[in-house]
């Protein structure tokens, strides 16, 4: 799989650096605040510990895929297109078996029936979904996979994170209740810096983990129902798109994002080969007269 640079989009930039701040806080708020004082000497601090950074590895390697992969992009053709004759050019591209094919005036290229152009990336992606600025990367037919994955392990982290804070915050009060935490008290930071530390990382949670859990929820409906939100806007406003439609089983219709491999080979971000439409690989595009 091709893979493309990452993007100089301000505002994705920003957003990359959050989240990575964001990780790596959250993985030192739950190791040096959570796991260390509350389960010390226990074989619980190495397991949770343990588990916890496993989420966030697979969660960055993800992340890591949905940014640095192709979306989709259509290849630009090596001779600019001639537009001036476009019937009989749309004539022989239905006769090789490209049915759907449309042009792109700004790409001044062919593209695949679902193909949309996205005004960040300045290219047309196959299977356009949205333009994502948490990876700096369209989300398209080569990386949704990838991008889903890190919404599940993103919540996975943020649910995980907020039962750990949880547990230790109980573990804290009681004892303080039982005086113990006079003894502790010369070794650890203080109390307000570690109360501070749980407000921060559970506000994270909450905020992430509920954010992600919308996204992930709305890309699987997508994909069951076999309509971007592109499509879904043109089908809202009663424009006609014959790739929207489809009477796929939703198991086919999981496997063509998430590839025919396991169910378990679902969760890791693994290589799929690109779907074939209609007898039409989009690997490439189809030989044209320009």
């Amino acid at each position: 799989m091709a893979s493309v640079r990452c993007r100089r989009d301000p505002c994705g930039v920003i957003c990359l650096i959050l989240t990575y701040f964001s990780v790596f806080y959250a993985d030192y708020v739950v190791i040096q605040y959570v796991l260390i004082p509350a389960y010390s000497g226990s074989v619980w601090c190495t397991l949770h510990g343990s588990v916890f950074n496993l989420i966030l590895l697979l969660l960055l390697a993800c992340h890591s895929k949905a940014v640095f992969s192709d979306p989709g992009m259509v290849p630009l053709p090596e001779t600019a297109i001639d537009f001036s004759d476009l019937r009989s050019q749309s004539t022989r591209m239905n006769e090789r078996g490209c049915e759907g094919w449309t042009v792109c005036s700004r790409c001044e290229t062919y593209r695949p029936p679902r193909a949309h152009h996205c005004r960040v990336c300045q290219r047309c992606i196959r299977r356009m979904d949205h333009h994502c600025p948490w990876i700096n990367n369209c989300v398209g037919e080569l990386n949704q996979k990838y991008f889903i994955q890190f919404l599940f392990y993103t919540g996975m982290a943020s649910l995980y994170s907020m039962v750990l804070v949880v547990s230790a915050w109980i573990w804290r009060i009681r004892s303080e209740r039982e005086g113990d935490a006079e003894k502790e008290g010369e070794e650890s930071p203080s109390k307000h810096l570690i109360v501070a530390h749980y407000i921060i990382l559970l506000v994270e949670s909450v905020l992430f983990g509920v954010f992600v859990m919308v996204i992930f929820y709305d890309q699987l409906v997508s994909i069951i129902t076999d309509e971007t939100p592109i499509e879904q806007m043109r089908n809202r406003l009663m424009i006609k798109d014959r790739g929207s439609s489809s009477s796929k089983p939703k198991l086919a219709l999981l496997r063509e994002v998430f590839g025919r491999g396991s169910v378990f080979c679902w969760l890791l971000p693994l290589h799929s080969s690109p779907p074939s439409v209609g007898g039409v690989s989009y690997s490439a595009l189809p030989d044209y007269d320009v």
